[in-house]
């Protein structure tokens, strides 16, 4: 089994479900990376969190996400460490 850190917020009336994971996430082909986004959903539906859950690595100096297009803006906008600030949950997955 493995634990993720989340951060469960609700922003621009949505609700996420901000799953942080490995830097090697971001160096996976996008069929894995969408493959492991969709087990991480089903996760965090089995544990009770609602909304979409959106994956955040660090890459270098800046962040990695998986976002759906109409929340692009805020996560180019907000910092990796302002979300890690915001983690209230952990996920286990297996």
């Amino acid at each position: 089994m493995t634990a993720f850190d989340v951060a469960h917020v609700r922003e621009q009336s949505q609700q996420m479900v901000i799953v942080f994971v490995d830097s090697s996430f971001g160096q996976k082909s996008s069929s894995s990376q969408n493959e492991i986004c969709s087990t991480l959903q089903s996760c965090a539906r089995s544990a009770g969190l609602a909304g979409t859950v959106v994956p955040v690595w660090k890459s270098g100096s800046s962040m990695g996400y998986l976002a759906p297009s109409q929340w692009q803006a805020f996560f180019r906008t907000v910092g990796y460490s302002r979300l890690a600030s915001s983690i209230n949950k952990k996920l286990t997955c297996g």
